[in-house]
C-alpha cells in the first residue's frame, strides 16, 4: 500500500506540472492572438476614421459651393448693371478659391480610396466646370447664361448625393466589431492509478473453476 500511495503522489504531481505547462503555453498563445487581433482592428478603425473625415470634408466643401451658387442668382437679380457685375466677379473669385479647395480634398479622397468613392468625388469635382463657365458668360453679358447656370445645379447636386450614398456604403462595410476574447485552452487530463491487487477475503479467492483458493 505504501508503494501504491507513493506512485499516486508522483503521478498527481507530474500531472499538475504538465497541466501548468500546457496552461501557460495556452495563455501566452491566447494573449498573442488577442494582441494581434486588437492591433488589426485598431488599424482598420483608423483607416475608416481617416476615410470618413476625407469624405466629410469633400461633402462639406461641395455644400459651401452650393451656397455660393445660390448667391449668384441673387447677384444676377440686381437691377444695377455695375453692382451686378461687381457682385458676380466677387463670386467668381470665391468660387475659384472654393474649387481649388475642393480639388485638394478630392485628391485626398483618391489617396484614401476605395476606387468607387474616389470616382464619385472626381465626378463631383468635374460637375462644377459648366457652372463656372456659365458664370464667366454672365459676367461677359450673355443674357442666356443665367439659364444655363441654373441648369447646371441639378447635375452638381446629384453628384453630391451620389458621393454621399457610395461613401455611406463603404463606411458601413468597413465597420469592425470589437474582437472577442480568445479562450485559454484548459488541459483535460485523466489520471490513471496503478493497479492495486485486492487481498483475498476470509473465504479466499475463487479460481477459474469457481473453487476457493486458500
Amino acid at each position: 500500500m505504501a508503494d501504491n500511495t507513493l506512485w499516486v503522489g508522483v503521478l498527481t504531481a507530474g500531472t499538475a506540472v504538465v497541466a501548468s505547462w500546457v496552461t501557460s503555453r495556452g495563455t501566452a498563445r491566447a494573449a498573442r492572438i488577442q494582441a494581434e487581433t486588437t492591433a488589426a482592428v485598431q488599424r482598420m478603425d483608423q483607416r475608416r476614421t481617416a476615410r470618413r473625415n476625407a469624405y466629410a470634408d469633400v461633402i462639406e466643401q461641395a455644400q459651401k459651393m452650393g451656397d455660393l451658387y445660390w448667391k449668384v442668382n441673387d447677384a444676377h437679380a440686381d437691377p444695377d448693371p455695375e453692382a451686378r457685375t461687381a457682385a458676380l466677379k466677387d463670386l467668381r473669385l470665391r468660387l475659384r478659391d472654393a474649387y481649388a479647395e475642393l480639388r485638394h480634398l478630392v485628391r485626398i479622397v483618391e489617396l484614401e480610396g476605395p476606387a468607387e468613392v474616389a470616382a464619385a468625388a472626381d465626378r463631383l469635382r468635374r460637375s462644377t466646370s459648366d457652372s463656372y463657365q456659365a458664370l464667366e458668360d454672365m459676367i461677359g453679358g450673355d443674357a442666356d447664361a443665367i439659364q444655363r447656370f441654373n441648369e447646371c445645379y441639378a447635375p452638381f447636386w446629384a453628384a453630391v448625393v451620389a458621393l454621399v450614398a457610395v461613401a455611406r456604403e463603404v463606411l458601413q462595410e468597413g465597420a469592425v466589431p470589437a474582437p472577442a476574447p480568445v479562450p485559454v485552452p484548459v488541459p483535460r487530463t485523466r489520471m490513471r492509478r496503478p493497479g492495486v491487487r485486492r487481498r483475498p477475503g476470509p473465504e479466499g479467492e475463487r479460481g477459474a473453476e469457481g473453487e476457493r483458493v486458500r
